[in-house]
């Protein structure tokens, strides 16, 4: 039985099956090398976690190294390639949202650490706490995000970064509330 595929571009390559992601895999396309977090995606136990400590570390560097309209555009740039390269990936990998595809959970956490910043150590934990909770568990806003667009091609590369985003808004909305109360 073959499948029929709405348009060309969006059918993944070699139809068949999804693909598991390797170091070799990720080193055959730059988009793949993206996606894949450097190699933090291919972490055989919760990529989306070591993805976003990957985030968090990366910022680190981000923020001492560059100005803050610096670091904005390093956010809206990485937003932007990192759409193309999930987009990408998940079609060679062909599987909708792969778990291995953490681009998303990293810029998420720029994102979040840019509005933020400064704070000690404890904010920036229960910044990553919070998130990879609305990550992880998805509760409302989160699971409606994570289901708006699937399949391949753009519309899905949109989704695999939007519920990552709308988890970072959740977070920066609980820490704004938080910070309110206090």
């Amino acid at each position: 039985m073959t499948t029929s595929w709405p348009h060309p571009e969006a059918r993944p390559p070699d139809a068949p099956g999804p693909l598991r992601p390797t170091a070799a895999f990720m080193l055959k396309h730059p988009a793949h090398l993206i996606a894949l977090g450097l190699g933090s995606g291919l972490s055989p136990k919760a990529p989306g976690t070591v993805g976003s400590l990957w985030g968090w570390v990366s910022w680190l560097l981000i923020q001492h190294h560059l100005s803050t309209p610096m670091q904005a555009m390093v956010i809206v740039v990485g937003l932007l390639l990192g759409w193309w390269a999930c987009t990408v990936t998940a079609r060679h990998l062909r599987v909708c949202d792969p778990g291995a595809i953490v681009w998303d959970e990293i810029v998420a956490m720029w994102l979040i650490f840019f509005l933020v910043m400064p704070t000690d150590f404890m904010g920036q934990l229960a910044a990553f706490a919070l998130f990879r909770f609305f990550d992880a568990v998805k509760p409302g806003p989160v699971a409606w995000a994570d289901g708006l667009f699937k399949g391949f091609g753009w519309r899905g590369g949109f989704g695999i970064v939007l519920d990552d985003l709308v988890a970072a808004f959740c977070t920066l909305l609980v820490i704004a509330l938080w910070r309110y109360a206090t």
